[in-house]
Parts: structure tokens; C-alpha cells; sequence
């Protein structure tokens, strides 16, 4: 009965084992779409709805260009005039009738160089529409990225998360043998029991918290109906990747000039100017010109007909209540709110470079110390426990203590890789050239990367 019993428990302690292997696995069986960050980033650049976006604005400026290039049309107009209601229109083909006809043409001059400044103002405006799409592009790839290590970590954390169930598991089966030989107190194995329960939550939470990763990681990409089944491939950056700004000098001019905020900032101010000096061209009056023929026919119905005549003549406006001041005041104050944004602009771009160099410098030296240090000393410590436990050396507490903190340090590595791989990127999003909306590759499909 007693090798009964033992194969019986055998047989529970392997099935127990596998148990949350199982789980884990039945997870990783359905299909799956495995996915590179460069793969990522391209599909971003084709399928990301708010590049999409910027790109249509930055058609609509183009398209204002166009606009702001269009001088103003002619004018036709036809008058009939004198018509004589007792007398009539007399008899005879149109020409002989007795009515006034007037055709005219007039068209607007435009002085001041109006035009040519509304084209000025306009092209800076799309050049902030790039910008601005620069800058969408710059958020939306940062967003992408932190994303995909997010989606890392999970993955990580649950392949984590199964093997400490499976271990944990395996202690119940192997306990319950012991407590039937004697050899250990049903305390004890109730104490086990409550840390495997732990242990299978933890995988499914970290399970729901992988799904979560995985849609925030589709949505950017535009592939939500693959959410689930999205895989990320590619390694954590390693420490020693090389940053541009791993120096201890402030932060270059050239870095920030060339972010696509600034440089939109920077078109702003410019096409406030045009439109400024626009608003003071106001004052040069244009002036209207216009050219007509008239035809009253002579007849004896109408004597005083003047047969066919022609006529110019000229327009002015007249500033006798206003000369344009509220709009030149206005757009002098819009030059300043320009001005005033360029600079708290290009003052965002210096401490988000400065606090993202510090974030990698301090997420770099805590990975490094975790990596290490920690986690090699919290494996050693632990294989030390179960060794000690499977001879009876040590107490129950004593080696759920050790498999605790293991885990725990096995959670906060994760945790400090994916610190350092954001950090990583936060920085290069802030100083680097980054893909624009015209990188965009269409049909990019789905790539894999070498697996590190």
C-alpha cells in the first residue's frame, strides 16, 4: 500500500507540474504574429491614423499655398438701363431697341505686395504642418516603442510567472508525499498550498496584463484584430548601446533646432511676421479698375440715344472710419504669442533632453546592479533553499521566504529592463532624426528581426 501511495503521488506531483505549463502554453498556441521593433515602427509609418492625419494637414497647407497664390478674378457685369415703361422697348431686332445696355469689366489691383505676402505667410504655415507632422510621427513612434517593451515585459513576466506556478505546484505534490510519510506537517503544506494559489493567480494577472500591452501595441499599428496574437522578438537594448548625448555638456543647440516641434515653432514665428507685415499692407489702398461699352440706340422713339460709347474708370476706398489698425494690432500680438511659444518650445526641448539623459543614466546603473549582482546572489540563494529543504535542512518558511524574493527580484529585473529600454528611447525621440510620414512603406508587412 505504502508504494501504492507512492506511485499515486508521483503520478499527482507530475501532473501538478504541468499543470500551469499547460496553461501558459495553451496560450502560446494559437497563432501568432511575431513582430520585430523595425517591423513595428514601419507598419506604424503606414498605418498609425494620426500620422494619417498629419499627413492630410499637411495637404491642406499645400493646398492653401495654392489658395493664397490665386490673384482676384474679373468681374463681368451687364446692365439694362432707361427702360420706358409708357413707351416701351420700340419695335425692330435687339439691337434697335430702345434700351441701354451696358457690359462692363473690372477687375481688382492689388498693392502692397499683398499677394506675395499671403504666399510667404502660407508657405511657413505648411512648413509648421511638416512640423507638426514631424512632431506627431516623434510621439507616435516614442508611444510605438514604449508599447512594444511593454508588450516585452509581460511576455517575460509570464513566462516567469508559469515557471514559478510549475515550481510551486511541483512543492504541493512533493509535500503531500512527505506529509503522508510523516515527514512533514500539515501546516506546512498548507502554507505551500496558499503560495501555489498565489502563484496561478499571478499568472493570470499577468496574463490579462500581457492582452492589455498586446491592444495598446495593435492600436498603433493599426492591426487590432491581431491583438491578440501579436509576439514581440526583438532583445532588450543592451546597457552599453550608444546614446548621442552620453556626455556630461549641456545639450546641444543642433539638437534641439532640429526637433520637428521646434522647427514647427519656428514656422510659426516666421509666418506671423508675413502675416503682420500683411496686416499692415492693409493701409495701401487697391485700387479697382473697370472698362465698359454701352449701346442706346438713336431712334425716333428715343432721340436722345447715344448709339455705341465705351467708358473706364477707376476706384479707391476711402479709410475715413478705420485704416486697418485693430487687424495690424492683432497681428502684432500674434507675432508675440508666437514668438513667447517658440521660446517655451525650444525651453520643454532642453529639460526633456536633460531629464531623459538622467532617466537612461539612472535606469542604466540600476539594471546594470540588478543584472549583476542581485539577481545572480537571489538565484544562488534560492537554489541553496531548495537543496536545503529537499534534505530537511531548513523549514518551509525558510524556502518560501527564498523563493519570494526571488521572484520578486525576477519582477523588479524585468521591470528595470523595460525602465532602460523607455529611458533609451525617450532620449533618442528628443535627439535623433527620426522616420517621417513620407518613410512610410506601403504594403509593409509583418517582419522578424534575428532573435537575440
Amino acid at each position: 500500500m505504502r508504494r501504492h501511495a507512492l506511485v499515486i503521488a508521483l503520478c499527482a506531483l507530475c501532473a501538478a507540474a504541468t499543470l500551469p505549463h499547460a496553461l501558459v502554453m495553451a496560450q502560446g498556441a494559437l497563432p501568432t504574429r511575431e513582430l520585430a521593433l523595425p517591423a513595428a515602427e514601419a507598419l506604424l509609418l503606414d498605418n498609425n491614423r494620426e500620422i494619417r492625419r498629419a499627413r492630410r494637414a499637411i495637404e491642406q497647407a499645400e493646398a492653401d499655398i495654392m489658395i493664397a497664390g490665386q490673384k482676384p478674378n474679373p468681374q463681368l457685369g451687364v446692365a439694362l438701363q432707361n427702360i420706358n415703361r409708357s413707351r416701351g422697348i420700340g419695335a425692330g431686332g435687339l439691337r434697335d431697341k430702345t434700351v441701354d445696355t451696358i457690359v462692363g469689366v473690372s477687375q481688382l489691383i492689388e498693392r502692397g505686395g499683398k499677394a506675395e505676402l499671403r504666399v510667404a505667410a502660407a508657405q511657413s504655415l505648411a512648413d509648421a504642418s511638416r512640423g507638426d507632422s514631424g512632431e506627431t510621427v516623434r510621439t507616435q513612434l516614442l508611444a510605438l516603442r514604449y508599447a512594444y517593451y511593454d508588450t516585452l515585459a509581460a511576455q517575460e513576466k509570464l513566462v516567469g510567472a508559469g515557471a514559478n506556478a510549475r515550481l510551486y505546484e511541483a512543492s504541493v505534490a512533493a509535500a503531500t508525499l512527505r506529509l503522508r510519510a510523516g515527514d512533514l506537517s500539515g501546516a506546512d503544506v498548507a502554507r505551500i498550498r496558499v503560495d501555489a494559489a498565489r502563484a496561478r493567480n499571478d499568472v493570470t494577472t499577468v496574463a490579462a496584463e500581457l492582452a492589455r500591452a498586446r491592444l495598446g501595441l495593435a492600436v498603433l499599428i493599426g492591426a487590432e484584430t491581431d491583438a491578440a496574437a501579436l509576439r514581440a522578438v526583438s532583445a532588450w537594448p543592451p546597457t552599453d548601446t550608444a546614446a548621442p548625448t552620453d556626455t556630461a555638456a549641456p545639450p546641444s543647440e543642433d539638437w534641439v533646432t532640429r526637433r520637428p516641434d521646434v522647427r514647427a515653432a519656428a514656422a510659426r514665428v516666421a509666418a506671423a511676421v508675413r502675416l503682420r507685415d500683411l496686416a499692415r499692407s492693409l493701409r495701401t489702398r487697391d485700387i479697382s479698375v473697370s472698362a465698359q461699352f454701352e449701346h442706346w440706340p438713336v431712334s425716333d422713339a428715343n432721340p436722345a440715344g447715344s448709339g455705341n460709347s465705351f467708358g473706364v474708370g477707376i476706384a479707391l476706398p476711402l479709410f475715413l472710419r478705420h485704416s486697418y489698425e485693430g487687424e495690424a494690432a492683432r497681428a502684432q500680438a500674434d507675432w508675440y504669442a508666437a514668438r513667447d511659444e517658440f521660446d517655451r518650445i525650444v525651453a520643454l526641448a532642453h529639460v526633456e533632453i536633460a531629464r531623459s539623459r538622467a532617466d537612461l543614466d539612472a535606469a542604466r546603473e540600476r539594471r546594470n546592479r540588478i543584472d549583476s549582482d542581485l539577481l545572480p546572489q537571489a538565484r544562488k540563494s534560492a537554489d541553496a533553499a531548495e537543496f536545503a529543504f529537499r534534505n530537511g535542512a531548513i523549514g518551509v518558511m525558510d524556502l518560501l521566504d527564498a523563493r519570494r524574493t526571488l521572484r520578486a527580484i525576477e519582477i523588479e529585473a524585468t521591470a528595470a529592463r523595460a525602465d532602460h529600454a523607455r529611458a533609451l528611447a525617450a532620449l533618442r525621440a528628443g535627439v535623433e532624426e527620426l522616420p517621417t510620414a513620407a518613410d512610410a512603406r506601403p504594403g509593409t508587412t509583418w517582419a522578424t528581426e534575428p532573435k537575440q
